[in-house]
């Protein structure tokens, strides 16, 4: 009877080292998915230009929270706070460009909706902002 209990004895380390990495790996995992917003990339919004355009709206966010804010028509400078996955965008200074009536009325809308943002999470390539409107944008390749 002593035998079986020192076999048991034998082999219970050897399972505690692969389930404790297994255990180490999963909330690696589950970390890096929720750090792993893509700073110092050009994001584009996944959308279909307009017609007579290749603009998109176009986002490239600073670790330090500066942000670069292309819109249809209107670029400019921004600040990004990013906690966990609580975000907040304000939009500075927009430089304006002649744009035509439609394009400054989609302006308008997309930064109205970017202010309501309060969420974001990352799908593979893409980053979804999520507020009263989800935006989705995907990682520029290039």
């Amino acid at each position: 009877m002593e035998r079986t209990g020192t076999r048991a004895r034998a082999w219970w380390p050897a399972l505690r080292v692969p389930a404790a990495a297994a255990v180490l790996l999963a909330a690696t995992a589950a970390t890096l998915a929720q750090a792993g917003f893509p700073f110092e990339h050009e994001m584009l919004l996944d959308v279909r230009p307009l017609p007579g355009s290749r603009r998109v709206p176009i986002l490239e966010i600073a670790a330090d929270g500066r942000a670069q804010i292309d819109l249809w028509c209107r670029s400019g400078p921004g600040l990004v706070e990013i906690a966990g996955n609580a975000v907040k965008f304000t939009l500075g200074p927009m430089r304006e460009a002649a744009c035509t009536p439609e394009r400054a009325q989609r302006d308008e809308e997309m930064a109205a909706v970017l202010s309501q943002v309060t969420r974001w999470r990352r799908e593979g390539n893409l980053v979804v902002f999520v507020g009263p409107t989800e935006l989705r944008f995907h990682l520029s390749t290039h």
